[in-house]
Parts: C-alpha cells; structure tokens; sequence
C-alpha cells in the first residue's frame, strides 16, 4: 500500500511548482543530440546543448568507440580500485594531465561525481570551504558531504573573498582552508577571477579548487580556464568534465601525483562504483588528442558564439555580461520565460528556460548554447525566430 502522506507531499508539490512557473518538462531527443534536433517529429535548431565542439556526433570519436567495444567489451566490469581499471582508463588519464598541465589526472563517471569526491575526500569538519555564492549545485553538495564550515563568498567578490579569508585564518578555528569556483559560470557565462583568487590564496595559504566543467574545451585555446590565465602551477585541484565540450559521458580531478594517488584511495565514487565504459574512455581520449593537435573547433565555437551574441543584443535582447559562448536571454518573469521558450519550440528554435532554483528568482532567462556545429544559416534562422517571438511578446 501507497503512503498517503507521501501521495499528498508529491501531488502538492508538484503543483505548486506548476502555478510559479518552475516545473520542468522533459522533452526526449529522438536521435542524436546535434546542432538540430527531432523532438516528438520535429526538427528544431538546437542551443540547449553542452555539446560545444559538436565532438558527441564526430564521425572519429564514434569510430574509435566501436572499436573498443569490440576489443574491450562494452563495460568495464568492476570498480578500478579490484579490476575495473582498464588500459583504456590509464591512457585516458595520462592524456588528461598532459591536456591539463599536471602531474596525473584521476577519472570518475561523472563531473558531479568529481565534486562529491574530491572535496569530501580533502576537507572534512575541522576545516573551511570559501565557495562563490553562484557555484554549480554539485560543488554545493561535495561542500556539505564533506562536514567542512561552509563559507559563502558575494559572487566574484574578491574584496569579500579576502576579508572572508582573512577571518577564517585568524579565527584558528580551521586545520585546512580551500577556495573553491567554476572557471565559468554555466548560467551568466561569466569568468572566475582566477589571478585574484589566487593571488588571496597565496596569501592566506588557501587550497585552490577550480570546477572547469564549462571552460575545459572552450577557453585556453581548449585546455580551460586555469590554461586560459597561465596558471597551471597555482591551482591545486582542477576538475572537468568530459560529458560537455569533449562530448561524452565521464569527469577527472587533475592536479600533482600525491593528490591523485590519496584519492584513489579515499575518495568514495571512485572505491564504489563501477568504471565509464571502455568505448566511452577511447571516444574521450580521441577528443582530448584532437583538441591538442588543432584549434579549429575551439575557433569555431567562439566564432559562432560572437556571431549570436551580436545579433540577439542587436535586437535588443538582455544578454547579462557573459564572457564566453554560453548567451542568456534573461527575461525576468518565470512564467513568461517558459512561455518564451515554449514559443521559440512552436517556430522551430529548442532553447530551454532556466528558472529559480537554478537561477535566483526573477532571473529567469533563455540559455542558448551555441556549438562549433552550428551553421550560420542556423544560427540566422534562429536570430529570425528570436526577434518574432521578442516582438509578439513584448521582450525587446
């Protein structure tokens, strides 16, 4: 028998979500998800996507895929810490710390699986954690699972940063203290202040935590954030994800070899749960190779990402302050964003809204998500959607 409570619970909240505006509908992607998209028959331009380098569809990745599922199977068959550590794994991570500029590179199944166990496996409840108020939920949550004093900074508020930093360190309450940030935020598409960050951090001795997840194959030429500022060296834990712009599934923590080494042995994703799969580890090591060699789609997505840009400010679209390719349309209103996006469906354009408890309230917006897949015949067409539906709607 069913609880009544919880029926009750479920049935309430739901609905609740519904009349503000925030409940998320799903919509399944039939096919692959690429610069266009078949959604229930229909084909839409796609800027939902974290697919930025077009890499989850590159005819090489799929090639080296099929390989090694024939040579390796199609799982990894255990956890890596008994037998789950395939050769396919070692390469995957050598070729990661060679991409990232550190000493070795450790890889989880995901990226929110990185955050869970890195954090919780370095900092405990003697220790602090300054984070940036605008964090991704997984850091929010390797934050709490580790026990540590959480310590919120005004987001990319290096004034608030040091004085924060500056009160941990004095008040002797705390054996380890870490910053922690996205390189980019996924939401406004903005740019840590890396060099300030670490600039306070070598002042006060802070460990340096960078979730690269959104920069890792977008800004330094590819290699990332920490890449993109030169700070290599400085940072001591940077984490990715290989499920965004390297285009498929999986995560990694890289930094110097005794932090790899004391996570193998520490962190509980990784002691617990079953390897990524062998065809998963090659597409992902072919990607990181190409991204090496060359700098054409890294070029392509910024150059398609200026391209939007400019055409939807143009039309009087609020585009906040993003640096980099990833373009909100904030409208405001929760209801009227996902109206907006509902409309921009109806005419032929997916761009999802992101509404509150993603966004605070009353920034609600259209994330739209440029790829270096995207024509500029797509991306017109898109524009011409976009001004439509801004007009009939009174947004611009």
């Amino acid at each position: 028998m069913s609880s009544k409570i919880l029926n009750k619970f479920l049935n309430e909240s739901i609905a609740d979500l519904k009349e503000r505006g925030m409940y998320n509908e799903i919509d399944p992607v039939q096919g692959a998800n690429g610069p266009q998209i078949n959604i229930d028959g229909k084909q839409l331009i796609n800027l939902s996507s974290n697919n930025y380098l077009g890499l989850a569809t590159d005819e090489r990745l799929k090639q080296v895929a099929k390989e090694a599922v024939d040579t390796h199977g199609v799982g990894a068959g255990a956890v890596r810490t008994i037998n789950g550590t395939l050769d396919l794994h070692v390469e995957l991570e050598k070729r990661i710390a060679s991409f990232k500029g550190t000493e070795a590179a450790i890889s989880y199944q995901s990226g929110f699986n990185c955050n869970m166990a890195a954090i919780s496996a370095v900092m405990n409840k003697e220790d602090a954690i300054l984070s940036d108020a605008l964090n991704h939920a997984s850091i929010i949550d390797g934050c709490r699972l580790s026990k540590a004093k959480i310590i919120p900074f005004n987001h990319s508020d290096m004034e608030d940063l040091r004085q924060k930093a500056k009160e941990a360190v004095e008040s002797g309450q705390y054996k380890k203290i870490m910053v922690i940030t996205d390189g980019v935020f996924s939401m406004d598409g903005d740019i840590a202040k890396l060099p300030e960050i670490v600039e306070i951090a070598e002042e006060f001795d802070l460990i340096t935590y960078v979730d690269d997840a959104h920069g890792s194959g977008v800004l330094g030429k590819g290699a990332g954030t920490v890449k993109h500022f030169g700070l290599q060296d400085k940072v001591d834990l940077q984490m990715g994800t290989l499920s965004k712009a390297i285009g498929v599934i999986g995560g990694y923590v890289a930094g110097k070899q005794n932090l790899i080494d004391w996570l193998k042995v520490s962190s509980r994703p990784f002691l617990f749960s079953t390897a990524v799969s062998p065809a998963d580890a090659k597409a992902s090591t072919k990607a990181i190779e190409l991204l090496m060699e060359s700098t054409e789609l890294h070029d392509r997505l910024w150059e398609n990402g200026r391209y939007l840009k400019e055409g939807l400010k143009k039309l009087g679209f609020d585009i906040g302050n993003s640096e980099t390719p990833i373009t909100p349309c904030i409208i405001g209103d929760e209801k009227k964003a996902q109206q907006f996006s509902k409309r921009l469906f109806e005419e032929g354009v997916y761009a999802k809204s992101i509404v509150f408890p993603t966004v605070p309230r009353g920034t609600a917006r259209v994330r739209n998500m440029p790829t270096a897949a995207h024509t500029k015949e797509m991306l017109d067409k898109a524009l011409q959607i976009y001004e439509k539906i801004g007009k009939e709607m009174d947004v611009i």
